[in-house]
């Protein structure tokens, strides 16, 4: 069971990024998944969740209204559009999954996690 995150690079302020996380080794479509980051000596913070079908999304504050969250079953990928970024946006992204169906805002309700990709926003 494999998560494999990528789309990250390098933008300036206000660019867009878009992540995806791409699952192989088993279906994804029945489980819960999210989006955390973690910058260079911060905790693990939540980003984005959706739940099983798409019919639910949350997201943290500090990327409401700029970053949507959504996935496509058939082909058992999470994306992350990344939009008016900041630098603050700078960090480490990782993609979860969990065993259930909803999403969690909790990186220990996660059983599964991809490696991270890295997004550099520059001012």
């Amino acid at each position: 069971v494999q998560l494999q995150a990528y789309g990250g690079g390098l933008v300036q302020a206000g660019g867009s990024l878009r992540l995806s996380c791409a699952a192989s080794g088993r279906t994804f479509s029945n489980n819960g998944m999210g989006w955390f980051r973690q910058a260079p000596g911060k905790e693990r913070e939540f980003v984005a969740g959706i739940n099983w079908n798409g019919g639910r999304t949350y997201y943290a504050d500090s990327v409401k209204g700029r970053f949507t969250i959504s996935r496509d079953n058939a082909k058992n990928t999470v994306t992350l559009q990344m939009n008016s970024l900041k630098p603050e946006d700078t960090a480490d992204y990782y993609c979860a999954a969990r065993s259930g169906t909803g999403w969690s805002h909790l990186p220990y309700d996660y059983d599964f996690w991809g490696q991270g990709t890295q997004v550099t926003v520059s001012s």
